[in-house]
């Protein structure tokens, strides 16, 4: 089984290395290795041909931000699984590949989804982000699996589409409800933490970003059909608190 691994990037020399490095130390061989730049201005590239040996493909190209990079570096995969591995993330330990190909092999599956780690620059941990009591359903309420410990079937895109460019931040919440809530695939919790992930992304970046990705959320179940409740996704994070003071 190949599994295909998609890094996108754009003037992003701080982190790509230690990005490159941790998918050249993975034990599973069958890796294809993609990175779509979207034509960086400082020494992205110069960091990218060093290490041209472990990576199998890579373009640098003006795109239409990281959603078209993303379905750019799908469509240049030839993997049978597809994964994301952000450019300024890494794999948590050099055998995730390896146990995500058994996890796949063991089980007759579209998609698994795991768990990742969140950490600050200076490497202390934040979080562990797990989709270990997340089901489909709870995308209605504004709640999604951790988008770089998913693991998907390419065959997927295909069949369903790719990343839709009309999102700014919400364009993996609209896959993702696509995929598991409207299409309903097959998938699994695997238990694996695939990811460690610094802190600060897209999506994660302060109040006006909380406010985009929540209307972003409510039109990513309107296109898809889903019933849901705009006040319980305006007041996700107070759902995630409570959550945390139960446990």
């Amino acid at each position: 089984m190949k599994i295909s691994i998609i890094t996108v990037c754009y003037n992003s020399s701080k982190t790509i290395e230690k990005t490159i490095v941790s998918v050249a130390n993975q034990t599973y061989k069958d890796l294809e290795f993609i990175i779509v730049d979207g034509d960086s201005k400082d020494n992205t590239i110069e960091i990218v041909k060093k290490h041209e040996s472990v990576i199998s493909n890579w373009i640098s190209e003006q795109d239409n931000g990281l959603y078209d990079a993303m379905n750019k570096g799908i469509s240049m995969a030839t993997g049978d699984l597809i994964g994301i591995l952000n450019s300024d993330d890494t794999f948590n330990s050099a055998t995730v590949i390896e146990e995500i190909f058994a996890f796949h092999q063991e089980n007759n599956i579209d998609a698994s989804v795991g768990n990742i780690i969140q950490h600050k620059e200076d490497g202390s941990i934040v979080r562990l982000y797990s989709s270990k009591n997340w089901s489909p359903e709870k995308l209605s309420i504004g709640f999604m699996p951790p988008h770089p410990s998913i693991f998907f079937k390419k065959e997927l895109f295909s069949k369903f589409g790719y990343y839709d460019l009309n999102f700014k931040i919400g364009a993996d919440y609209e896959l993702i409800t696509r995929f598991f809530l409207k299409n309903n695939i097959c998938w699994k919790f695997s238990g694996i933490t695939t990811t460690a992930m610094l802190v600060g992304g897209l999506s994660s970046s302060g109040a006006s970003s909380y406010k985009l990705i929540t209307k972003e959320i409510q039109k990513a179940l309107q296109m898809n059909r889903i019933t849901f409740s705009p006040f319980k996704i305006k007041m996700r994070f107070f759902w995630k608190i409570i959550g945390f003071l139960k446990k």
